[in-house]
């Protein structure tokens, strides 16, 4: 997820009909699904993110939640956040949920920020979407219901 000063998504459905949504402050965030993740994951996570203390009080320090903010989301889904590329220069895919269950949680993750009272608002999952976004700060945070090291091993 990225903190913003605004963001939008776009995309154009099967029909040719061209779709944005858009937030002002807040947060864009992008959801990947795994098999193994529950909708309790996708709960927990939505809680966890809405109650983060990742924006700045008027002493500049990371003290104030989206919540405290009255911040939007941007929830949009990217299944290639399970990219495997530890062989070859093609990566696989594998790893992510299978469709239908991605899109349920993607679905519930969004539910259930609107529902916390947070302006939600969310692309079109399988689509080609274009994702533009002023990240402010930047404030780049990755958050995973796995065990994940952020560090590149060697």
């Amino acid at each position: 997820m990225q903190r913003v000063l605004e963001a939008a998504v776009s995309w154009t459905d099967a029909a040719g009909k061209e779709h944005t949504q858009g937030i002002g402050r807040g947060l864009a965030i992008l959801v990947g699904a795994g098999p193994q993740d529950r909708p309790e994951d996708a709960d927990r996570l939505a809680d966890k993110i809405a109650q983060l203390r990742i924006f700045a009080d008027v002493e500049g320090r990371f003290n104030l939640s989206l919540e405290d903010v009255q911040g939007e989301a941007l929830v949009v889904s990217q299944f290639t956040l399970y990219a495997d590329l530890r062989r070859g220069r093609r990566p696989s895919f594998d790893g992510a949920a299978p469709p239908d269950w991605a899109r349920a949680l993607c679905q519930h993750f969004a539910d259930h920020l609107a529902a916390r009272g947070v302006t939600t608002r969310s692309g079109s999952f399988g689509a080609h979407m274009l994702v533009s976004l002023i990240n402010e700060g930047p404030v780049t945070v990755a958050l995973s219901t796995d065990q994940w090291d952020t560090r590149i091993g060697g």
